[in-house]
C-alpha cells in the first residue's frame, strides 16, 4: 500500500539510461501472479493482454478484451508497488486516434509506466498466431502520433512503445520501416514482433542503436522467435525482455493436477496442505494490513494465520 515518491515509469526511465542493463519482465495477468513477480524482486512487470484476457474473461486473445478490461486490470497490478514498472499491452489502443489518445492518457493515471500500441486491424490476436490483418502506415502512424501526442500533453512520463506485427505479412524490410518512422514519431521504445531469427533480432538492434532506442524482446518459448536467454538478449542487443507466458503454463498444469486429483479421491493431495491460504494471505498483504490496524489500534487480527492449538 505505500507509495513512493519514484513512480513505475520514472523507474523504468532510469533502468532504461544505462545502456549494459537488460530489463528482465516476467509476465503476469492477476494480482496474485503480480504478488509473486514483486516477492522475487524483479525490476519490472509485464501484463499480458493473452493473460488477461484468459483470466478475466475465460477466452482467447482474439481481441474481446476491451480498454476498460485492459485498464482495470493494469491499474490492479501497477497499484500493488507504485514504484516497480508495469509494461502493459494496449493493443491496437481500441480504435483511431481518439481512443488511442483516451487509451494511453487512461493507462497514465493507471500507474502504467509503458504501454505497447501494434499495427494489427481492430480485429487482432495474439502475435504469435498465423492470419494478422495488418492496418496500413497511415493508419498505423496516426496511432502513434496520437499516442505521443497525449503523453506529451498531459506531461506523463508514461513510456510509448511501438510494436509492429507487419513481419508475417509484408516482411522484415516494411517491419523495420515502420519502427524507424515510429521513432521518428517519437515513441520511446519499439517492438517487433515475431522476428523470425537471431540475424533479425541483431539487425533490429543494430539500426535501434543508431538513435539511441531500446528494444523489446517479446519471448514466446515454442512461438516464431527462436528461444533465447536474457543473457543472449542482451548480447544482441535488446534493452528489454518480456516473458508473457510464464505463468500461464505452470498455473494450468498445477491446477488440472490437483483438481483432477479432488475428482479422484475426494480430498486434496499432500503437496497441497492447510499452510497454502495462509502464505497466500501473507503474500498478498496480509502482515502490512494487520500492521495499519494495529496502529489505529484495533485488534481485530491479532490471530489471522494462527492455527488453533
Amino acid at each position: 500500500m505505500s507509495l513512493k515518491p519514484l513512480t513505475g515509469a520514472k523507474r523504468l526511465r532510469e533502468l532504461l539510461k544505462d545502456p549494459e542493463k537488460l530489463v528482465l519482465c516476467p509476465g503476469v495477468y492477476d494480482g496474485l501472479t503480480a504478488r509473486l513477480a514483486l516477492s522475487i524482486g524483479f525490476d519490472a512487470i509485464y501484463m499480458t493482454g493473452a493473460g488477461t484476457s484468459m483470466s478475466r474473461l475465460g477466452w482467447a486473445d482474439l481481441g474481446i478484451a476491451t480498454l476498460d478490461t485492459m485498464r482495470s486490470n493494469a491499474e490492479m497490478i501497477a497499484s500493488l508497488d507504485p514504484s516497480v514498472p508495469v509494461i502493459a499491452d494496449a493493443d491496437t489502443g481500441y480504435g483511431g486516434p481518439i481512443m488511442v489518445a483516451r487509451t494511453v492518457t487512461q493507462y497514465a493515471r493507471a500507474g502504467v509506466a509503458a504501454l505497447h500500441i501494434e499495427d494489427q486491424a481492430q480485429q487482432k490476436r495474439c502475435g504469435h498466431l498465423l492470419g494478422k490483418v495488418i492496418v496500413d502506415r497511415e493508419e498505423y502512424y496516426a496511432r502513434l502520433t496520437a499516442a505521443v501526442h497525449a503523453r506529451d500533453s498531459t506531461e506523463s512520463d508514461i513510456l510509448i512503445i511501438a510494436r509492429t506485427d507487419a513481419r508475417q505479412t509484408y516482411g522484415f524490410d516494411e517491419a523495420l520501416e515502420r519502427l524507424q518512422k515510429a521513432v521518428e514519431i517519437g515513441v520511446d521504445i519499439v517492438f517487433f514482433e515475431a522476428l523470425a531469427s537471431q540475424d533479425e533480432a541483431r539487425k533490429v538492434c543494430e539500426v535501434m542503436k543508431k538513435t539511441n532506442t531500446p528494444v523489446l524482446l517479446n519471448m514466446v518459448p515454442g512461438g516464431v522467435t527462436p528461444n533465447m536467454t536474457a543473457q543472449q538478449a542482451k548480447e544482441i542487443g535488446f534493452r528489454l525482455m518480456v516473458v508473457p507466458g510464464l505463468c500461464i503454463g505452470p498455473v494450468i498444469r498445477s491446477v488440472v493436477s490437483e483438481m483432477e486429483h479432488l475428482k479422484e479421491h475426494g480430498s486434496v493431495s499432500k503437496l497441497n496442505g492447510s499452510e497454502g491460504v495462509v502464505r497466500g494471505f501473507k503474500l498478498c498483504g496480509l502482515d502490512e494490513c494487520m500492521e495499519i490496524d494495529r496502529k489505529a489500534g484495533g485488534k481485530a487480527y491479532d490471530t489471522v494465520g494462527k492455527s488453533e492449538t
